[in-house]
């Protein structure tokens, strides 16, 4: 479909795009989707979002149903936009199957308490969020983003290389990210060379 290979200023979202959360699959068994509400049919708890840790409980926003509705939501995005690509190009393929959900949350608790639920440890796995606010340097917008062009900002000499959406999707995965090196490592080799050319017309 060449997702990849779609230029951020492209995309019906330009730059807000970067804001996405990617959709999680696995590509254990030749590759498969991972499904939480089947992991809850299989014994896994799940919870809303974590907020607070008190008094030896753990306390959660009741917007557990709402998560799990919005990565559905993304799921059938994606399958309808693959399924669109394949009727468009004549693709001979089996037909997708319509996924229906096996589980849904009856209520929502809001608390768990780790001594009672015999909860010794606990593996900390939430991602991260970029912190820039070491770098002074007038390239950043509103939101704490650097501003760039494909990793080259206007300050001279700043590059940035490895962020989501950096030129493409595949710019945070290693399917893209050898060609955004490619490309910053020329631009960073072409400034070099005016750099040179310039100390030669002075020196002469």
């Amino acid at each position: 479909m060449q997702y990849y290979d779609m230029p951020v200023e492209k995309h019906p979202l330009r730059e807000g795009v970067r804001d996405n959360t990617n959709h999680y699959v696995t590509g254990r068994d030749g590759g498969r989707d991972i499904d939480l509400r089947k992991f809850a049919v299989e014994g896994m708890e799940l919870y809303g979002r974590l907020e607070d840790l008190r008094d030896g409980r753990l306390h959660f926003t009741p917007n557990l149903g709402a998560n799990l509705d919005d990565a559905d939501d993304t799921y059938h995005r994606i399958n309808a936009s693959i399924d669109g690509f394949i009727e468009r190009t004549g693709i001979d393929a089996p037909p997708g199957g319509v996924y229906e959900p096996s589980w849904q949350p009856a209520h929502e608790r809001t608390t768990l308490e780790l001594a009672g639920s015999g909860i010794t440890s606990i593996i900390w796995c939430i991602g991260f969020t970029p912190d820039f606010s070491w770098i002074d340097a007038p390239v950043f917008n509103g939101r704490g983003y650097p501003a760039h062009t494909r990793g080259i900002t206007p300050v001279e000499g700043l590059y940035f290389i490895g962020l989501p959406w950096l030129h493409t999707w595949g710019s945070g995965r290693f399917s893209g990210i050898a060609r955004d090196a490619d490309y910053v490592a020329q631009a960073i080799l072409g400034s070099l060379r005016e750099r040179t050319s310039s100390f030669d017309t002075v020196a002469a």
